[in-house]
């Protein structure tokens, strides 16, 4: 089940926009916010949280299809 993703997008007065991603884990927030990177020009920040460093998890059922 894959979990919900959010973004929140935060302009301040003076026109700073910081990017806040929730649901990702490992480099999946740089793919989330890339495009939107890329249009809103140079990064200036950017703060990893610990969901960062987790390793996404892989789950496989092994399944055996046949006679014994």
């Amino acid at each position: 089940m894959a979990l919900r993703q959010e973004l929140d997008i935060t302009i301040t007065p003076d026109g700073e926009v910081k990017l806040t991603v929730r649901g990702a884990v490992g480099d999946e927030c740089l793919e989330l916010t890339k495009a939107l990177e890329e249009e809103l020009g140079i990064v200036v920040d950017r703060q990893k949280t610990s969901a960062f460093y987790q390793a996404e998890a892989n789950v496989t059922d092994a399944v055996k299809v046949g006679e014994d």
